[in-house]
């Protein structure tokens, strides 16, 4: 049976819809990844653009709210900024959760290549992170 893992963020737009689409890309044999947000808002069109350029698609995916997700269980939540960290409802009770904080790229100031830039060093980042993170799953 796969695992099944809860990438929580605030807006469910950029860091945790990074997060599942690296998560099921090259974990999908062995794990299920979701994401959340604590609000739900869109998926951010530039999270989008710099997931293809390494050739995972999000462009399906929708932002959720957390709520979603009510009487669902997962093996796994991960936090992936601190208000989700701090605002997990405790309902999640034994399931293991880890908080992996990420800066915020939406808000990200300057040209277009410099908010492109951002995008993908926290892309380049989650990634680095969650191999190591889940060097070992079985």
């Amino acid at each position: 049976m796969k695992k099944r893992v809860l990438f929580l963020c605030t807006a469910n737009s950029c860091r945790s819809q990074i997060a599942e689409g690296i998560a099921n890309y090259f974990w999908g044999d062995r794990l299920e990844a979701f994401s959340a947000g604590t609000q739900a808002s869109f998926v951010n069109p530039t999270a989008i653009e710099v997931m293809k350029e390494i050739g995972i698609d999000v462009s399906r995916h929708r932002s959720k709210n957390l709520s979603e997700f009510d009487g669902q269980t997962f093996d796994e939540v991960i936090t992936l900024c601190g208000d989700a960290h701090e605002t997990c409802p405790l309902y999640i009770g034994g399931t293991k959760k880890t908080h992996i904080g990420f800066d915020d790229p939406a808000k990200a100031k300057g040209t277009n290549e410099e908010v492109l830039s951002e995008f993908r060093r926290l892309r380049d980042d989650i990634k680095d992170r969650l191999m190591k993170y889940f060097s070992n799953i079985s």
